[in-house]
């Protein structure tokens, strides 16, 4: 698998329950970005404030309505055992593959802790491939992944990689260096695009990849020409725009809001994410103008915008 996957958001009607009538949109508007895959129900899908059921009927819903050519992972880390495993049970048979961070409130402490658990995840679909989700800034559960990606192998048969989100390169690049081609590592870090790519990176799961797929298309394409000072010139666009939105409110809750900018209206977000107004998206919109990120913003693919 290659390429950049979004993290995608958990779309809300304004009463806070789940909107899945917009789930053949959203997915069309990724595939019309030219975004690779979805990867649902995680960290940007506010999957710690949904019930078990939430996450079975928003996954049910990207399967029924999912677009074609678009890879579906479905993300069932939890940290109830019993309840990552079902859930990785329900989805076995709607998508491409699942994938599950650690418990997080008592951890793994060990990494034969941490592959007994992704190994009963695992096997609960077991005819798909897993991943594990590495993300240790918002876990604490910061065991060395080479060597869990051995261990892993050896004892998981649909090991497929590890979505790779921690701000370690020279790790990140000797476990790409490790699995040589054999597994998939994706890197999960959007402001660290660029210096991923001179890490051999080639597949990618970010929040931002939802609103900046061409600008990463374009630094992909300026990387590949050697033309790394205007690759970076790019990026420091993309950061920009984690920046500012972090600095209006938040960049989890305005990330999601901003999605009305493109037509595609998210709803809320859940506590303690915040959910903002028109105003506060169009002082985000003016920041990003100014910055020159409006030829980089993703194509809209319906409907009015916040603009």
């Amino acid at each position: 698998m290659k390429g950049i996957i979004a993290a995608t958001y958990a779309p809300m009607n304004q009463d806070g329950l789940l909107n899945t009538d917009i789930i053949e949109d959203y997915g069309n508007f990724l595939v019309a970005n030219k975004v690779s895959g979805a990867f649902v129900n995680g960290s940007t899908g506010d999957f710690t404030a949904l019930s078990s059921m939430e996450r079975k009927e928003l996954i049910a819903a990207w399967s029924e309505q999912r677009s074609e050519g678009l890879f579906l992972i479905n993300h069932v880390g939890h940290n109830n055992l019993n309840e990552a495993v079902e859930l990785a049970g329900h989805s076995a048979d709607m998508v491409d593959a699942t994938a599950a961070l650690p418990p997080f409130y008592f951890r793994p402490k060990t990494l034969d802790d941490l592959v007994f658990y992704c190994k009963q995840i695992a096997q609960a679909a077991p005819n798909i491939p897993f991943y594990y989700y590495h993300i240790p800034i918002l876990t604490r559960v910061s065991l060395p992944m080479l060597g869990f990606i051995e261990k892993a192998h050896d004892e998981i048969p649909n090991f497929a990689g590890i979505k790779y989100t921690e701000d370690n390169l020279s790790d990140f690049k000797q476990c790409v260096d490790k699995v040589d081609g054999s597994l998939d590592m994706f890197f999960g870090i959007d402001e660290k695009y660029m210096d991923s790519i001179q890490m051999d990176a080639q597949g990618w799961v970010g929040s931002t990849y939802n609103h900046l797929a061409p600008l990463y298309h374009e630094v992909a394409s300026l990387a590949n020409q050697d033309l790394w000072e205007a690759a970076g010139k790019l990026q420091a666009k993309g950061i920009h725009f984690v920046q500012v939105l972090e600095a209006l409110g938040g960049y989890h809750g305005g990330g999601k809001s901003f999605m009305r900018y493109f037509g595609l209206d998210m709803g809320p977000s859940r506590f303690p994410h915040k959910t903002f107004n028109d105003s506060l998206l169009r002082q985000a919109i003016q920041s990003f103008e100014k910055e020159g990120l409006s030829d980089y913003l993703a194509k809209p693919f319906y409907g009015d915008s916040v603009a």
